[in-house]
């Protein structure tokens, strides 16, 4: 059982403006030099590097040296979790009765990071609930006890035929460095998308194909043309787009 104080101290770190700030510029999955996340933080690189390095020794950054530079990135899914959770938090947003999101919601102000993000390695926002909600819908995935989803028989064949790589979801799984497939509560939409290694395949799969492109900063991601007429027509979705219209 994890002690108060333990608790305390991650709370405390995530909880520094500074480090919090640093943090989100990290949950795009990349990894980030400090100088970077300095700017994103708005602080200085000197004090940029003791933040990190209080984040590092804490388990919740992982660094790796490349000549010069030192990147950034997040220690793991379970890390990232965390850190989505507690946006729904910050987001003014029950678990159990969802009220509107207030004013303040960051979504609000961006609504582009509303429309599509990544969570870390996977689709987010009102794409990624779009695609949830077809593979749902489409008996390609199923809500399974706990906070996983299963996919079907007929999800099996569906992931083959569109080339979601679900066979390297499964080694990821079985290797014991994270779930399968997970539902993860998106702070903007209140219900949950598709993460784990499932959800990265799938994200993994639009980023491939052209569907979707990294923004070069930041965690929002550009649906493409293509990418629009492959929810409808590869997944069976309604189009976001529309609907926002």
């Amino acid at each position: 059982m994890i002690s108060t104080n333990a608790l305390a101290e991650i709370a405390a770190l995530i909880g520094d403006p500074a480090r919090a700030g640093m943090l989100l510029a990290l949950m795009d999955g990349r990894a980030r030099p400090a100088s970077e996340l300095a700017l994103e933080a708005r602080i200085m690189p000197q004090t940029a590097s003791g933040h990190l390095a209080k984040l590092v020794a804490a388990g919740l950054l992982e660094v790796n040296p490349e000549g010069r530079n030192r990147f950034y990135r997040i220690a793991g899914p379970a890390v990232a979790d965390a850190i989505e959770a507690i946006g729904v938090v910050a987001a003014g947003l029950d678990r159990a009765a969802a009220p509107p999101a207030p004013a303040s919601a960051a979504w609000r102000r961006d609504p582009d990071l509303r429309f599509c993000r990544t969570c870390y390695d996977h689709l987010a926002g009102q794409v990624g609930m779009a695609v949830t909600d077809a593979l749902t819908q489409g008996n390609v995935i199923e809500p399974a006890p706990g906070k996983d989803w299963h996919v079907t028989a007929h999800g099996e064949q569906f992931c083959r035929r569109v080339g979601i790589d679900i066979e390297a979801a499964r080694t990821a799984a079985s290797a014991g460095r994270r779930y399968f497939a997970r539902q993860c509560l998106d702070w903007s939409e209140r219900r949950p998308h598709i993460a784990g290694a499932f959800g990265a395949a799938i994200a993994e799969l639009f980023f491939r194909k052209g569907w979707a492109v990294r923004s070069r900063r930041g965690r929002t991601v550009r649906l493409t043309p293509e990418g629009q007429r492959a929810l409808v027509r590869v997944f069976g979705a309604v189009d976001p787009l529309r609907v926002a219209a």
